[in-house]
């Protein structure tokens, strides 16, 4: 096994999912002597990057978020190129809810304003457009366009640590980091709690769940990051129907606004199995998980029997799966300097509030330049991320 406590990495990334592996390939991409530490084993399930799959879509409400999931479709199929396989399969999105629901008009708003082509359907288009596989009420819309799509999860994490691997970069995992400071000499020291030391110029924090305990404990900022247990559930499509709820079909991802948020995707991961999830969960401590059953399981099994015409079995889900999301306030992401006494050599990366995953091979790059270079190229806007909108306290 490699020793690497004596020597001098360009970059440490701390925390090995998504986010950290991502930004661990694009800086192992740009020959920076490049460290990517893990808690756990790799690919373990106790975070908030594991799992079959993940949607990716363009119909944001906030228009700052355009830019960065236009690039992070390319990026996806730029990586997956490199590696040989796909993480990234195509599909439609469709985002459903009343006609005068806010959510549903700024995402009109933002299609209009980006350019982005979509069709707006009343309920009978719908039923048309779709074979009755899908249904609404009267007084709902359904915004449809072509930027919707799958990611799968796990396997895009491997294929990041696999080509930071490839591109020279260390990978350690079961090595909890403890402490993080400077020393004498500026250098970022990484402390884990085997006792072992890692030294590097810069350091970028990626811990998903422990970003709140991690980032307080090492510099005493308090940021808002609040961990939320969330449960994702499979559902059988009726006997005869599997194909036309598949992905490569013409079955969107999608997404109900108001009320209970609801959001899936075609059948992937399960043939004949759509995966159909509520868009929330219950707080907790990522340390002492209560992996409980799930909530709002009632208002999901009646939108289901609602929504698909009885093409799709609710009264049980056949796979259930757990993960968390990593809430911030206003949930937007928190992609900053640490400051203080880290001034510019220590960068955060997390909050992703249940929507990052698609954004990872944007948000590795983003992070990877702020970490060596000071700012991201191409003028990416990433103001709406600060550290300074929330009230911080230090020591």
């Amino acid at each position: 096994m490699q020793n690497v406590s004596d020597e001098l990495f360009d970059v440490i990334i701390v925390g090995g999912g998504v986010m950290g592996s991502a930004t661990a390939y694009h800086a192992s991409k740009r020959g920076l002597k490049t460290l990517l530490i893990e808690q756990f084993d790799f690919l373990h399930h106790r975070g908030s990057s594991h799992g079959e799959s993940r949607t990716i879509r363009a119909n944001y409400s906030k228009p700052y978020y355009y830019p960065l999931v236009m690039e992070s479709y390319t990026l996806w199929q730029q990586v997956q190129a490199q590696i040989g396989y796909n993480v990234y399969f195509p599909a439609h999105q469709l985002d459903m809810g009343h006609a005068h629901d806010h959510t549903l008009l700024k995402i009109l708003e933002n299609c209009s304003n980006h350019g982005i082509p979509h069709e707006v359907l009343n309920r009978c288009q719908l039923a048309e457009k779709f074979s009755g596989r899908i249904d609404f009420p009267d007084d709902s819309i359904g915004i449809l366009n072509e930027f919707g799509g799958v990611i799968k999860a796990t396997k895009a994490v491997a294929m990041f640590q696999t080509l930071a691997h490839k591109n020279g970069a260390v990978l350690k995992d079961n090595k909890e980091i403890t402490d993080i400071k400077k020393d004498e000499r500026g250098v970022v020291v990484v402390s884990a709690s085997n006792n072992e030391t890692f030294r590097g110029k810069k350091c970028v924090v990626t811990v998903g769940a422990w970003m709140s305990k991690l980032v307080k404990k090492v510099s005493g900022v308090e940021i808002p990051i609040k961990p939320v247990e969330i449960h994702v559930f499979y559902w059988r499509v009726k006997e005869g129907h599997e194909g036309d709820f598949a992905i490569g079909g013409d079955f969107p991802t999608f997404s109900s606004h108001g009320g209970v948020h609801v959001f899936g995707t075609p059948s992937l991961e399960y043939p004949g199995l759509v995966k159909i999830v509520v868009d929330s969960g219950d707080k907790c401590d990522p340390d002492k998980r209560e992996w409980g059953p799930g909530v709002r399981m009632n208002e999901l099994k009646e939108w289901i029997k609602e929504s698909f015409n009885g093409l799709v079995d609710w009264r049980e889900p056949v796979v259930k799966q757990a993960c968390m999301y990593s809430m911030t306030p206003d949930n937007d992401y928190v992609v900053d300097f640490l400051g203080g006494q880290f001034g510019k050599d220590v960068v955060v990366g997390g909050g992703f509030s249940g929507h990052g995953f698609k954004m990872a091979p944007v948000i590795g790059r983003i992070l990877a330049e702020l970490a060596v270079d000071g700012v991201p190229s191409g003028g990416t806007d990433i103001s709406p991320f600060g550290i300074g909108r929330f009230n911080n306290s230090q020591k």
